[in-house]
């Protein structure tokens, strides 16, 4: 995972304490460079520090935070709103932003919103990096948030609302459900086979002429009519260009 480095701009000090102490929870090597509680003293920090992420409030005195955000020609850092605001959602999708969190801060919202940012910052490392570098997903759960390599990950399992993300050593079971997983992960290695399940394709095993693809755990997960064609398609480009794991 790349190192964090964030900035959190609020108006109000115990708005960003309350944002300061989450994250010292659920992203414990997160570096906070400032926090800064107007628009002015944050346009300096932003400029002259190496940020990759900035939280920052839409409506502040002086200048809301789309106004801020209008003042960089080009914005190479990831962008979340902390806001009480929901009417600026759509701004800050013009902004492209990594996340759109309500106050009072939601723990899930918050995971999803940095994940997302941590997302956006991986793609950008892996486009100068060789191919094959791996790239770490976020599995928020009840203890916190657990980074695993996704090459690590055999296969997602819907379990009601839940997931449980399996590894060739161990389980977890996520808050996310599984379309939530589905936007975060690389879809050229992952692949949902089914309603219930998303599968790394390098720890396929074996497809069977029946619809079933055994696992490298030899976990067998149904293929849906519906996708079979699409499945094999993928399969058999990863096959010729990643190779899979044996």
């Amino acid at each position: 995972m790349p190192e964090l480095r964030s900035i959190i701009i609020d108006d109000e000090p115990k708005a960003i304490e309350l944002l300061r102490s989450r994250l010292k929870i659920l992203y414990p090597d997160m570096t906070i460079l400032g926090t800064y509680t107007n628009w002015e003293a944050g346009l300096e920090a932003v400029r002259s520090l190496p940020l990759n992420i900035l939280f920052i409030d839409v409506s502040m005195p002086g200048k809301s935070g789309v106004d801020f955000l209008k003042l960089f020609p080009s914005i190479p850092f990831q962008v979340i709103f902390i806001t009480a605001h929901s009417e600026f959602a759509l701004q800050a999708i013009k902004f492209s932003a990594a996340g759109y969190v309500l106050k009072p801060i939601d723990d899930l919202e918050l995971s999803f919103a940095v994940n997302k940012a941590i997302e956006n910052i991986n793609h950008k490392t892996v486009d100068s990096q060789p191919a094959n570098t791996t790239i770490k997903i976020g599995i928020p759960n009840i203890k916190g948030v657990d980074y695993l390599n996704s090459d690590d990950i055999l296969y997602f399992e819907s379990v009601n609302k839940y997931t449980k993300v399996v590894t060739g050593d161990y389980s977890i079971m996520s808050s996310y459900n599984l379309g939530e997983f589905k936007k975060i992960i690389d879809g050229d290695i992952f692949f949902q086979a089914h309603r219930s399940y998303i599968v790394n394709l390098r720890h396929v095993k074996r497809f069977e002429t029946s619809g079933t693809l055994i696992m490298a755990d030899n976990m067998q997960i149904p293929v849906s009519k519906n996708v079979k064609s699409e499945f094999l398609a993928a399969f058999s480009k990863i096959s010729r260009t990643a190779g899979l794991k044996k």
